[in-house]
């Protein structure tokens, strides 16, 4: 082409060197370039349709075509041709596995593209588009066809049995996979896992996966999750797997609280069972024989209608199911009646009301005899008691409100209120003395207590003696004293009033002790003021020797 180029236009001689250079160049470039344009990887799906594109670019137009052919290469070694083109004789498809399934899309040797429908797994290959042409001969391109296949994904449980060796519990499996799927387990319950892989005829790869585990009744119902990743899915495919342990039943009984007590009534038992499979019989028996007649069952409740001794028994449940039966028992031990709860409060209540009551009516009762005895040792008559007699007015004398008593030596002797031979009665006194107009006063005792020490030892001491001693003031001080020694003084005034035979007898309110003709004699003195109604005051004085 250059030398025509020469001939046609005479140039000189560097000129002519340039264009020589320029026209190696394009037939270098012809030369090097590929003349059929084919995609290079095509990835497809099983019963999906792909299109084999094909294209011969000639550049100058100086090659003629003469046939274009497709070929399928399976395996290295093999080639099959599945479509031809003449354009003469037009189109030819000799494979028979291709036939009706391929087609070409243009009838055009320049591009001479084709579609496969209905694809197969077998259909992965290399395809090539190959040209007949003149004067260059055979030109070609290679497009590589990659099958793809999604896993058919499952998984599933294996019901195993309570036991000690490790055994299969779970399975999963990507199958038909095309490239090969990968399995993960995601399980708790500290097994381990196995994986094997199986290849297809048609390219595809099988992967199946086992888990296994020491079953025991804890892991009945956890779960193990089987996941599945693979090229041509979007995300893992995850499988939750509840794993299925047999064995026999566990047998639990409830309700006794340690409380039948004779007459209680619905003291109830109760079995429960843990079972896999789910228990088929529950049987309820007693240790000591029969079941009493007060015990009711029904299904896993066995209920005790009225607790007496003949539950005083063993109670066993038996449950069985597909494996077999297991069995507990529990003792019931019967105790002494009880009271009834509803009643306790107001028993209680009772109690407490009446210790409160009995506490009140003792203290109101200690208070009274309290202020009893500070009465009778000041001296105050009982009821009905006179003033000047101190007895229940028996001696039938009234004095009046200015009575004046004085007991002296010359009294009778039998008297309980004389001084003679018996002088253990008390003796009154009442002292007065006259104004200058003569009116009665009450005056006081000038004598002094030297008196009582001077006084003659064949003579009784009068009461003005008494007053006048020394020993007054000690009299004085013990008149108010109101501790222990109360109850001696009440015991001789019971002594005094009972031996004389002669009704009620001030108790002693003072004791004097003072010698008297080689002995100790024992005097009483008792004094206090009393209001009278005309308001004057006299002063009783009651002296027990």
């Amino acid at each position: 082409m250059a030398r025509d180029y020469a001939a046609r236009c005479p140039v000189y001689p560097m000129r002519n060197a340039w264009l020589v250079a320029v026209a190696v160049l394009l037939a270098a470039r012809e030369i090097g370039a590929p003349k059929v344009q084919v995609a290079e990887e095509l990835e497809a799906y099983p019963t999906e349709s792909v299109e084999l594109s094909c294209q011969f670019n000639d550049g100058g137009g100086l090659t003629k075509l003469t046939q274009v052919s497709w070929i399928w290469e399976p395996s290295d070694g093999h080639r099959d041709n599945i479509a031809v083109y003449h354009p003469v004789y037009g189109q030819s498809f000799p494979n028979v596995a291709f036939k009706d399934r391929v087609v070409f899309l243009h009838n055009s040797l320049e591009n001479p593209s084709i579609r496969i429908s209905n694809l197969r797994m077998s259909d992965a290959g290399r395809y090539t588009c190959e040209y007949a042409t003149y004067p260059t001969g055979n030109e070609q391109g290679t497009t590589t066809l990659i099958m793809l296949s999604k896993p058919k994904n499952s998984a599933n449980g294996v019901t195993v049995q309570a036991g000690t060796k490790s055994v299969v519990v779970a399975r999963c499996e990507a199958a038909d996979a095309k490239p090969a799927a990968t399995i993960e387990w995601l399980a708790p319950v500290g097994g381990n896992h196995s994986t094997s892989t199986t290849s297809g005829p048609d390219g595809t790869v099988t992967v199946r996966s086992e888990y296994r585990l020491v079953p025991t009744p804890a892991d009945n119902g956890r779960e193990v999750i089987c996941r599945v990743n693979q090229k041509t899915q979007k995300q893992p495919w995850v499988y939750p797997i509840k794993l299925s342990v047999e064995y026999l039943p566990s047998v639990s009984i409830e309700g006794y609280d340690h409380n039948w007590y004779v007459g209680r009534s619905d003291a109830t038992l109760v079995c429960l069972a843990n079972a896999n499979p789910e228990p088929t019989t529950i049987t309820w028996t007693a240790a000591s024989g029969p079941l009493p007649e007060t015990v009711v069952v029904e299904g896993n409740k066995l209920t005790v209608r009225k607790v007496d001794d003949a539950v005083n028994t063993t109670f066993i449940c038996e449950v069985k199911n597909r494996l077999g039966s297991s069995r507990n028992q529990i003792t019931t031990v019967v105790i002494e009646a009880l009271e009834d709860p509803s009643s306790a409060g107001v028993v209680a209540g009772a109690v407490i009301g009446s210790l409160l009551a009995l506490l009140l009516v003792v203290a109101l009762i200690a208070v009274l005899l309290t202020r009893s005895r500070r009465q009778q040792r000041r001296g105050y008559p009982s009821s009905g008691d006179s003033i000047a007699t101190g007895s229940g007015g028996s001696n039938g004398g009234d004095y009046g409100n200015k009575a004046r008593l004085l007991f002296s030596n010359s009294g009778n002797n039998s008297s309980k209120n004389g001084t003679g031979t018996n002088n253990n009665g008390p003796i009154y006194t009442y002292r007065e003395g006259c104004d200058a107009t003569g009116t009665l006063t009450e005056k006081a005792n000038d004598y002094h207590h030297h008196h009582l020490h001077h006084a003659s030892t064949g003579n009784a001491p009068t009461a003005h003696d008494i007053l006048l001693s020394s020993e007054m003031d000690e009299a004085e001080r013990r008149k108010f004293d109101l501790d222990d020694s109360m109850e001696e003084e009440e015991e001789r005034y019971d002594r005094f009033g009972g031996a004389g035979g002669g009704g009620n007898i001030l108790p002693p309110a003072y004791h004097v002790h003072r010698g008297h003709a080689g002995e100790e004699m024992d005097v009483y003195l008792d004094d206090d003021m009393e209001s009278q109604r005309d308001g004057s005051v006299i002063s009783r004085t009651a002296i027990y020797v």
